[in-house]
């Protein structure tokens, strides 16, 4: 697998991260596409994931309340467990990092957080459900 994370800078880029969350969100997991797609796309740093030259995963990034917040990470199942995941969360708490952020908070899946907390994120708040999908808020301070 030569996988490789990239910020994305083009159109085609962003429509590469938005076709992975498009597959694994709306198509997988049934989140309607008007959740998905929403007004933070213009004012996030998008980050896609590549196979071979081909997008299979992707995540976003933002700054929310003096801290960096991770969104819509995600990956194709058949890449899952494979370490795609953890490239992504690297590069998008490198950019925390660069902006000189303390830490970075996320909306993690009840089913994502062990995946989570070995990146070292502890769980911050009671379950709440967020397009019918059962979460936790979470937070790693640097």
């Amino acid at each position: 697998m030569l996988v490789k994370v990239i910020t994305a800078t083009t159109q085609q880029e962003r429509n590469d991260a938005f076709d992975i969350r498009k597959l694994v969100f709306v198509e997988e997991q049934n989140v309607p596409l008007e959740l998905e797609i929403d007004e933070y796309e213009d004012s996030s740093t998008h980050f896609v994931l590549y196979n071979e030259g081909q997008p299979c995963g992707a995540g976003r990034f933002r700054t929310k309340d003096g801290l960096g917040k991770a969104e819509r990470i995600c990956v194709l199942a058949t890449v899952r467990g494979k370490g795609a995941g953890q490239l992504i969360m690297n590069a998008l708490e490198d950019v925390a990092k660069e902006q000189h952020l303390p830490g970075v908070i996320l909306s993690a899946q009840t089913q994502a957080i062990p995946f989570y907390e070995k990146l070292g994120y502890e769980i911050i708040s009671e379950e709440y459900m967020d397009a019918g999908i059962p979460h936790k808020t979470m937070k790693k301070i640097f």
